[in-house]
């Protein structure tokens, strides 16, 4: 990619919404014109009280079941659409409508059905999946406990075999053991699929998965089930969080949702998977679409936030030059301008990376393969994604609301549901440090099943074989950086900014850096007769700042290979976003940049000079890029944003 024009036609949004959409653009539309039918959930959200918008949720839930939009991810047999690609491009549309709908879908069509569909066999198919894809049974999914959320390993919740009555006994034995926070748990969930160590013949096998009925036809809970309401939380009024606690409660032994592991007739513990720990992650790795769905869903609503505000600075007036009787548009200062031009840039960044995640995970799945895929990059990008969507979400939300002053504050506008709801994006399905925890663990082990595993001499191999290997790659990339870098040494100036090939040279240039630093760190630990948790404790920090810089490379990778297949009439713009996405990156690690030598002072002005330009170029056409979006007017909704 070479440098631009200066200026640029204003793009056409249809064909940036047909970018933006590949290769599920006719899903999304449908589904955003089935949201835009239910846009008065927007106002009741903040006119009912809780307890009544929980039943608006549920009616626009079922509402929404009745089109098939939310049954693409399940088997055709079984009412579903047979498309797991187009099941997650219908989750992220669901972002741009109320949040409290978005969570309660994915609890009940990503969770609990997909851990039904993922984690059971054939009898569980045939007799759950087409009344959950209705909604006419209603579902949780029962991870979480109070005293372990990460640690899914650790649970304390207890399924013991009773080989006489041929049953699961399932037991809540402490108050940290008790479910919490599980969504559809306090109103509406009938079924719950539970995750237990499984205990047989007095041996313990892990964390299984099980189906507990915890209601009947009416809300009253079954025998032995304990239900509480979480109470009130800082947004998604409508999603009926609940605590769940079990006293013994017994349920058949087909309640085990058997994919990778049963107890036979005989009472025996059976596995296809034979190691424990490689069991437990394939387990959880076949839930990777709900971080992808999250990732997705965080996105559309930060594109929300991001149209009304650009929207708001068209229009909103305030100033102007000395002696002239008009104001100026706030898009005029170039400070409002730096407000919102790179999270368009980001957005946009963001989406093209969605894309390629969501079509990487429709090409590794099949409805017929039973056999566990290793698809851990898939996770590990997944886990990444995610919490760069989320965390980008959140700040954009915040961000768009300043640049709308008080109006931002207004209810009628949006912000403050749209702050509230996604606030907790960041958190579940995965914490994001935690995620990138994980993210830098993969990378760090490459082939490894598991860092906390290695025997120290293999630690100290590991460590040596990658910092030789990063070595060599950076040889490679500081060629290319420093060719680039020093076309300019001295002056501050723009040469080679806009070009891509820099860009990808710089941010591989920091993850080669990190990675191989992080891997004499290890190194160095184990030498010194630390044991690995203790060396992997102490550099937590330096891990997470490795996996954010990959993430923020294969972010950048997508954005830029994905320009390739966009109308030729949309490059030029886009390739600008590219730019602007890729030196806001930059300018905001610079200090890293300097004190790594890969940036001298007149090069780090240059960068910051180069993305004010961006950023009055891409001015004047900041809401058409913003209407390639696509959001429904309906859905928009502020009154701030109204045309006409």
């Amino acid at each position: 990619m070479t440098a631009v024009p200066a200026s640029i036609p204003s793009p056409d949004p249809d064909l940036l919404t047909a970018y933006l959409d590949a290769p599920y653009a006719d899903v999304s539309a449908l589904v955003r014109a089935q949201l835009a039918k239910r846009a008065e959930i927007l106002d009741l959200q903040i006119e009912q009280p809780e307890g009544e918008f929980r039943e608006t949720v549920l009616e626009a839930l079922r509402d929404m079941a009745r089109t098939g939009h939310t049954g693409l991810g399940f088997p055709q047999q079984y009412g579903g659409g047979g498309d797991i690609g187009a099941s997650i491009a219908s989750a992220q549309a669901f972002g741009y409508s109320d949040l409290s709908l978005m969570v309660k879908a994915g609890v009940q069509f990503g969770l609990f059905g997909g851990a039904i569909l993922h984690l059971g066999s054939e009898r569980h198919h045939a007799r759950y999946l087409h009344d959950l894809i209705t909604g006419k049974l209603l579902g949780c999914f029962a991870m979480t406990e109070t005293g372990h959320g990460s640690n899914v390993q650790a649970v304390e919740t207890q399924a013991t075999y009773d080989p006489r009555a041929r049953q699961f006994v399932i037991h809540t034995p402490t108050t940290s053991g008790r479910k919490d926070y599980i969504g559809n748990a306090a109103a509406h969930g009938q079924l719950a699929v539970v995750f237990a160590q499984l205990v047989v013949g007095g041996e313990g096998h892990g964390v299984h998965a099980f189906l507990v009925p915890i209601r009947g036809e009416d809300p009253q809970p079954v025998p032995g089930v304990t239900i509480e309401d979480c109470g009130p939380k800082l947004g998604l009024k409508g999603v009926d969080n609940g605590r769940l606690s079990f006293d013994e409660v017994r349920v058949e032994r087909d309640a085990l949702l058997n994919r990778y592991a049963d107890v036979d007739d005989e009472g025996r513990y059976v596995s296809s998977i034979d190691d424990d720990a490689r069991r437990f992650f394939t387990t959880l790795g076949t839930l990777v679409q709900g971080r992808i769905s999250v990732g997705g869903a965080a996105l559309s609503a930060s594109k929300v936030a991001i149209t009304i505000a650009t929207r708001y600075a068209g229009r909103r007036r305030q100033f102007g030059p000395p002696g002239s009787e008009r104001e100026a548009t706030l898009m005029t200062y170039r400070v409002h301008q730096r407000r919102l031009l790179p999270l368009i840039a980001r957005a946009y960044a963001l989406s093209a990376a969605q894309q390629d995640l969501v079509v990487q995970l429709h090409e590794s799945f099949s409805f017929d393969d039973r056999e566990p895929r290793d698809r851990r990059e898939l996770e590990s990008r997944a886990a990444g994604q995610k919490a760069l969507a989320t965390w980008h979400t959140t700040a954009a939300i915040q961000t768009c609301r300043e640049a709308c002053g008080g109006a931002g504050y207004l209810a009628e506008n949006r912000f403050a549901a749209l702050k509230a709801d996604t606030d907790v994006f960041t958190t579940f399905e995965g914490d994001n440090t935690v995620l990138l925890q994980l993210v830098a663990k993969g990378l760090m082990t490459q082939f490894r099943e598991d860092f906390n595993d290695l025997a120290p001499i293999d630690m100290v191999r590991f460590a040596a074989a990658a910092a030789v290997e990063t070595v060599m790659e950076r040889t490679a990339l500081r060629q290319l950086v420093e060719r680039l870098r020093d076309a300019v040494p001295s002056k501050m100036d723009d040469a080679g900014l806009l070009d891509s090939a820099y860009h990808m040279g710089m941010f591989q240039w920091r993850e080669a850096h990190l990675r191989s630093s992080l891997a004499r760190r290890l190194k160095r630990g184990v030498d010194e007769g630390l044991d690995p948790f203790t060396v992997f404790a102490g550099c937590q920090d330096h891990m997470i700042t490795m996996a954010r810089a990959h993430i923020e490379r294969v972010v950048l990778e997508s954005f830029v290979a994905n320009v390739a297949r966009a109308d030729e009439s949309v490059r030029p713009v886009l390739e600008k976003l590219v730019a602007l996405h890729a030196l806001t990156t930059i300018e905001a690690d610079r200090a890293w940049f300097l004190e790594h030598g890969r940036l001298a002072s007149a090069r780090s002005k240059g960068v910051t000079a180069m993305v004010g330009r961006l950023c009055a170029d891409l001015a004047s056409v900041a809401e058409p890029l913003t209407d390639g979006f696509a959001i429904p007017e309906e859905l928009i909704r502020a009154p701030i944003a109204r045309r006409g």
